[in-house]
Parts: structure tokens; sequence; C-alpha cells
């Protein structure tokens, strides 16, 4: 008896300490975390993560872009982040002739390091529970607050904490910004100083064939074998302040940066990760469950299916298409997939369940506690899902079908407007203007990224299925066409827009240009006509459905402070809203099915195994087959002597995560994160501790790489590595 309640207690205790379920706020580690990371392994404490009185692990980590993540590893300003963070950069600076997308880039000077328009790289320098002040702040404004939309509302809070700092401090400090966050749904409030730098340059980049290796086939998938990473740098002025771009800026010196760790991973080895995770959605009702499935995903899915194929088609059939297009193709796989996958856990774990007892627990303990307000909060969320059901459908079917899914949708339109109303009105000189103008968005719509045959082939294909699952009464009015003057044809209608249309062709447009047009035909034209109807009907949807939102808003908003007092502040994690956390598990295999197994660690071994030339997805280079075949791995080999390529972690990850550092318990740098398993997907929603997995590519095959395939070793003796 006594082995048995042992053994039990012991089951308990491996239960709690192998809960890796949670984004957590750096500031509250010590009270909610540390000891349970220490129990499985960490030698830190939570300062060293975390230090608002000195510099620490959170430095070195940065927010890349608008939604990535990447790491500095070097006191030279050297950034890791995935390849498929900074693809668009690489995309930017290919050619037919110099194609970095196929034969990868290395900057092998600083002097050839490539500048990035746009790009920045954003470091958090200090976060404060600010919630007294906005609350204060809330009441005092209560008057202007006519919608009760303040509690939520970015321009508000963003406004706060510019009066809270100050102009003069951020006249003072270059590149300094702040912004205040809401978590869990206006219940708490932090704010966030940050220092963003403008000057992001790129360093190196593996070929697709490697930061890209099994493209959409593996995407979501384990066991994976893609190098999926890329190198840039941080420029700053001399003084070492955020600056616009400079031939006389000088690589940043950062307060700190990784050390490197080429020790390897072994199975149950702790990991943690720092990262700006996008969204996810823990707090769902269950009702919110079924709309995501039966709505959101449902649609997502098939419109993008459809796109996708069309798509593929064409970029596999001409070259200079599979440049302009690998973007958009990716991007669009990637949420295709996530939402495949999203769906499946949904159904596989019963989410809808799970939600449902969350809620039931809440109103039993508001009945015996007389809080009839979260009762109220639950019964509106419910009314409110239900209610917009149609609506919503409507919505999704035109987002995704019509206006990400076509591109000549969203063909400028504001000079449309400016030069109908000059021909209106007689107008010479600012005819002759917009005119001008007219031509100079055309090329900025039609650019090197757009081919015309590519989206003509796509709008017949989308087309045909919005107009098959949308009831004719509610297409947007320029869609009825297809009906009324075309007799149903959708491939007659659409080469009626590009045949007939000034935006159908480059050829069009100049013959606009350059003859004597009335106001009429302009205002007439077939793809303006399109796509000002698509939009008005984009605008009434969302009018239609944001009716509720105030008041759906508030009833989260009171859902949330009722989890929050019946369990305790500290039981939850805020759900990600791209701000700094911190997540943390174990290296761990999984097993998806029954009777199979899938091991931690994946191998050179595996890319010679998926090896196809007649597949662009699974192409491996000359040269890395040559280093295979010699086994010339230097000081990267594992104890085997393979060569290390990924490992799978269960670390809690979502979009925003990608490029991620991944640590070891000493906070040394073992990995970058980039993509989840396709059956950990539904983690947003709820961890699936058995299922879900952080997909990480090993830093020793970045290292192997960067070293051995691209020889740019000058950019390992930047680095701090820890051989041991």
């Amino acid at each position: 008896m006594k082995k048995t309640l042992f053994t039990l207690l012991i089951g308990m205790f491996m239960t709690v300490a192998h809960a890796d379920e949670g984004m957590w706020m750096l500031h509250l580690l010590k009270q909610q975390k540390l000891a349970e990371m220490q129990a499985m392994g960490l030698k830190l404490q939570d300062v060293d993560i975390y230090n608002p009185q000195g510099t620490s692990l959170k430095d070195a980590v940065v927010q890349f872009g608008r939604g990535c993540t990447g790491e500095v590893i070097s006191s030279q300003g050297l950034v890791l982040t995935n390849h498929h963070c900074g693809y668009s950069q690489i995309q930017s600076h290919s050619t037919l002739e110099n194609n970095y997308l196929e034969t990868g880039f290395w900057a092998m000077s600083q002097s050839e390091e490539l500048p990035n328009p746009g790009l920045t790289v954003t470091f958090i320098e200090k976060m404060e529970d600010v919630t007294d002040f906005v609350n204060k702040c809330l009441l005092e404004d209560k008057d202007k607050d006519v919608d009760g939309v303040f509690f939520l509302s970015p321009k508000y809070l963003n406004n706060l904490a510019r009066d809270l700092v100050g102009v003069e401090y951020l006249e003072k400090n270059k590149g300094i910004d702040v912004e205040i966050k809401p978590f869990f749904e206006g219940n708490q409030y932090y704010m966030f100083t940050k220092k963003i730098f403008s000057d992001i340059r790129l360093v190196g980049a593996p070929p697709s064939s490697i930061g890209k290796f099994g493209a959409d086939t593996d995407n979501w998938t384990w066991p994976r074998h893609t190098g999926d990473f890329s190198v840039f740098r941080i420029y700053a002025d001399k003084e070492g302040n955020p600056a616009e771009y400079s031939e006389d800026n000088v690589p940043l010196k950062p307060k700190r940066w990784l050390k490197i760790s080429t020790k390897g991973v072994e199975e149950n080895d702790f990991a943690m990760l720092l990262g700006f995770p996008g969204t996810t959605n823990k707090f769902y009702t269950s009702w919110e469950v079924k709309e995501r499935r039966d709505i959101d995903n449902d649609v997502r899915i098939h419109m993008r299916d459809v796109r996708q194929r069309a798509m593929l088609e064409e970029m596999l059939n001409d070259p200079e298409v599979n440049i302009q297009y690998a973007s958009k193709y990716s991007g669009s796989t990637n949420a295709y997939k996530n939402a495949i996958g999203t769906s499946w856990a949904i159904g596989m774990r019963d989410f809808e369940a799970q939600k449902k007892e969350q809620q039931e627990r809440l109103l039993a303990w508001a009945k015996q506690n007389n809080k009839p307000q979260y009762i109220e909060a639950l019964n509106t969320i419910e009314d409110i899902v239900q209610a917009r059901a149609d609506l919503r459908f409507k919505s999704w079917m035109l987002n995704e079908g019509i206006l990400r899914g076509i591109e000549f949708s969203n063909i400028p339109l504001v000079t449309v407007d400016s030069l109908a109303l000059a021909l209106s009105d007689k107008n010479g000189q600012d005819k002759d203007k917009y005119m001008l103008q007219l031509m100079s968005d055309y090329r900025k719509f039609a650019n090197k990224d757009y081919s015309s045959a590519v989206d003509r082939k796509i709008a017949k294909a989308m087309l045909e299925e919005y107009v098959e699952l949308v009831p004719h009464d509610d297409l947007p009015s320029a869609l009825r066409a297809i009906d009324n003057d075309f007799e149903g044809d959708v491939d007659a209608f659409v080469d009626y827009l590009f045949e007939s249309s000034i935006f159908g062709s480059e050829e069009n447009m100049s013959a606009f240009i350059s003859g004597n047009h009335t106001v009429d035909e302009l205002n007439n034209d077939p793809m303006v006509s399109f796509a000002q109807s698509v939009k008005k009907e984009a605008i009434q949807l969302k009018e239609a459905l944001s009716v509720d939102d105030n008041k759906f808003d508030q009833a989260r908003k009171t859902y949330l402070q009722g989890m929050l007092e019946m369990d305790g502040a500290n039981t939850y994690f805020p759900d990600a809203n791209l701000t700094l956390r911190l997540s943390y598990g174990q290296v761990k295999g999984y097993e998806p099915r029954d009777c199979v197994y899938y091991d931690h660690q994946t191998t050179m071994e595996g890319i010679m195994e998926k090896e196809d030339p007649h597949s662009w997805e699974f192409i491996v280079p000359d040269k890395l087959k040559e280093l295979y075949q010699a086994k010339d791995f230097g000081p990267y080999q594992m104890g085997n002597g393979k060569m290390p390529v990924d490992f799978a972690a269960t670390t809690h990850t979502t979009g925003g995560n990608s490029g991620s550092p991944v640590m070891n318990a000493n906070g040394e740098l073992i990995g970058i994160n980039f993509d989840r398993n396709w059956e950990g997907v539904g983690g947003d929603i709820q961890f699936l501790p058995d299922y879900q997995r952080s997909i990480i590519v090993d830093i020793r095959y970045v290292l192997f790489i960067i070293d051995k395939y691209a020889g740019a070793t000058h950019l390992i003796k930047e680095m701090d590595i820890n051989k041991n």
C-alpha cells in the first residue's frame, strides 16, 4: 500500500513538473513558475532572465520586424532569426541574375551587408504594471468614452503611455517608444518601453533548399530537416543610438548577447525560449470554439486550397513566377495548414467540452458566491456568437475568397477618385497631376512581384467557388453581373475585366493616360467597379458585425475577471499579444498515433532520405551532399558521428515565436524555434501536452551551414561559443 501511494505521489509530482503550458510574463516568474522550472533543471535565477536593475537574457532577445523574434549573438550586433522571417528581405534583393532564394547570400565583409528599408529590430527596455494608472484614467475619461471602448483601444492606451513618460523623455531618447497593452481582456495593463533600430542589414541566408527544405509538404510537420535561419546585423549611429540607414552607421554594441552551446541536446533536457507570441485564445468559450471550427477554419481551408492550387501550377511552370509568388504562396499555406491542425485538435481533444466545463465551473462558483455579473457575461457571449453566424460566414468568404485571394480587388482607388473629380471639373492642371499619379499607383500595385496572368487564373478559380457558396442576393453588386450579363460564365467575366479595365495591363493603363478620356469611362471601369463593390461589401459586413463588439468585449472582460477572481491572479498566463514571454519544457519526441513514435532529434541522414531532385521542395544542394558524403561536419557533429539538424521540445509557442532563441538550463543558445507540429497547433486554444511540440533548428546545424557550407568563418569568430 505504501509503495502504491508513493508511486501515485511521484506520478502527481511528475504531472505537475512537466506541465509545460504557458507563455509567462518575465517579471512574474518568481511568483509563478521559477520553482517549477528549477525542479525541471533550470540553473538560473529569475534575475538572470529578467533584471529591471541590470542586464539579463531578455536584453539579447528582439522583436524582428512586426511578427517574428530574433536573438543577438555577438558583440557586434549580429542577429539570428528564421529564414522565413527574413524571406521577404532575401526576396527583395533577388533577381533572375542573382537569385538569393535559390543560391543563398553571404556577405564576406560588413561592407557587403545589404540594407533593408522598413525593417526594424525592437528591444524591450522596461516593462511596468500600470493597471492602477490606466483604471484611474478610464474613470476620469468615462464621459468621453461614450462607446465604452477606451479600455481596449490601442490609440487611447498609447496616448496614456506617452502622457505618462512625457514628450521631453521621448524627444531626448532616440528610437524610444512606449506602449501600453491590455491583458486578460483589460483586467490588467502593462507599459513597455521599447528601443527601435531601423538600420538592419542582411548578412547571410542559406538557399531555400536548406532554409525551406521540405517547404509546404513538411510545413507544420515533424520530423523536419530544415535549416530555417537567416543572419542580420543591427547598425546604429556612432553613439550607439537608433538611426536611419547611413553609410556612416556602425554595428551596434549591444548590452547583452547570447552565449552559444554546441554540447547538444538529449531527451528530457530542460529547454526554454523567449519571444513575442502573437495570438492565443486560451479563454475561448465553447461557443467561440465551435465558431472557429465551423466558420473561420472551414472557409479558410476551402478557399485557400483553391487559390494555392492555381498559384502553384503557375509557379512550377515559370521560374520568374516562382520568384514573384514564393512569399505569397508561403504566407497562404502557413495559415491554411494552421486552420487544418486547429480543427483537428478541436475534434480530437473535444475542446468544446473542455471549455464548457470551464464555463460551468465559473457558473457554479458565481452562484455560490452571489456574482451574477459572471453568469450574465457568459449568457451575453453565447447570444452574440450565435446571432452573428451568418454575417461572419459572409465576411470570411469575402475576405478569403476575394480580398485576400484576388490581387486586383486591391487596386489603388484613392487617385481614381481625385482624377474623376478633376475630369468632372475639367481642371486640366489637376487632371495631368492625377494622371501621372495614377500611373505611379498602378506600377506600385503591378510591381515586380505581380503577374496579371497569375492573378487572372486565380480570380477565375476563386470566383467560381465564391458564387457557388454565397447566395446570389448576398453577392457584392459587381459580382451579380456574372449571372446577369455573362450567363454564369465566371471565366468570361474575369477575361472581360482584364481586357477592358485600365488596370488590366500596362498597355491598357498607358493607353488611358495618353488618351483623351471622360469621367464616365473612369467611373465605369470594370475593375474599379469590382474593387469599389467588394470594399463596400466589406465595410457593410464589418459595420453589421461590429454592432455588438463593445458589448461582447465588455462581456469577455467580465468573464476573465471572474476566472481570475475564482482561481487567483497568478494561476494563469495572459493570452499572447505580441509581448515578450517565456515558455519552458523539455526536449522530447512524441507518439502522434497508435504504434508510431517520433524521436526528438533529426539528422542529415533524413535530408538524404527525403531528397527528390524532381521536387522543388526536396532538392539537396550539391555542396551539402559532398559535405555529407565526406562526413565533413567539423566540430558540430554529435557523439555518434551524425550531423544534427532539428529537434523538438514541449515549449508552448505560436505565431510570433518564429525565430525565438531556445536555451538550455544555463541560458545558452541551443536552437532557433521555427515551427510547430501539425498535431499541436490547436494549442492556441488548449495546450496539448501529449502532442504539442515546438520544432527547432539545432544551433549546431546553423553553425555548420555558416562555417562548412557557406565558408563564412568570420561570423563564427564573432560568436561566443561554449563547446563543453
